[in-house]
């Protein structure tokens, strides 16, 4: 089955961001995706029961602050410390059994890395979608030609710091089973579309209301 899973969002657990877990459940429904990937900043949120929401499915992730790049890790059980290199972010995050997916890596005043050191480093995935990648299109086509040089799956995410930007950006998954665990095997599989568009300049100037 295809479901299509916004797997870069940020919750009021990161302190630049807005969204709270109501929030995103609510724009996930309105953008008709099937859920989404809690990615806070070197930071593993926890979803209280009375906060989960049985319609849609909520991936656990974090993005992790590596010495030249952001890092999002899913299915790990503990947190990754921020600062180390690329290579030792990523070691970890395989120590633990878990997924570890290259976020944004072109994106100007954000993220530029080292091409060598990324290739040299065993990613599971690329984050070639980014709805605050910026400019979108140059940054999407530079993001896909670095996914297909070392031939890794393509991902999306709105990367949402405000609640009207989530689901921007998402991942189409060719899942075999509507949960967590399906969705982890699939991006494993690579199994992956990567499907979006960018922010506005109000938005990433954050000048409109939600």
């Amino acid at each position: 089955m295809k479901l299509r899973i916004d797997l870069h969002v940020h919750s009021v657990q990161s302190d630049d961001s807005r969204v709270t877990l109501e929030d995103a459940f609510r724009r996930c429904r309105e953008e008709g995706l099937d859920g989404f990937a809690l990615t806070d900043h070197d930071t593993m949120t926890k979803i209280p029961d009375e906060k989960k929401d049985d319609g849609l499915i909520v991936v656990p992730g974090v993005e992790i602050t590596a010495r030249g790049a952001h890092i999002i890790a899913m299915d790990i059980g503990d947190g990754v410390p921020k600062g180390l290199s690329i290579h030792e972010t990523v070691d970890r995050i395989h120590g633990q059994g878990g997924i570890a997916i290259i976020a944004h890596p072109y994106s100007a005043f954000r993220t530029w890395v080292n091409a060598r050191e990324i290739e040299n480093t065993p990613f599971d995935c690329v984050e070639v979608a980014n709805a605050y990648q910026f400019p979108y299109g140059w940054m999407l086509e530079k993001n896909k030609a670095l996914a297909e040089r070392i031939g890794l799956p393509m991902t999306g995410g709105s990367d949402a710091h405000i609640q009207r930007t989530v689901g921007r950006a998402y991942t189409i998954i060719e899942a075999d089973s509507k949960d967590v665990e399906g969705i982890l095997r699939a991006l494993r599989r690579g199994e992956t579309e990567a499907v979006g568009r960018g922010i506005t300049l109000a938005e990433r100037l954050r000048l409109v209301k939600d």
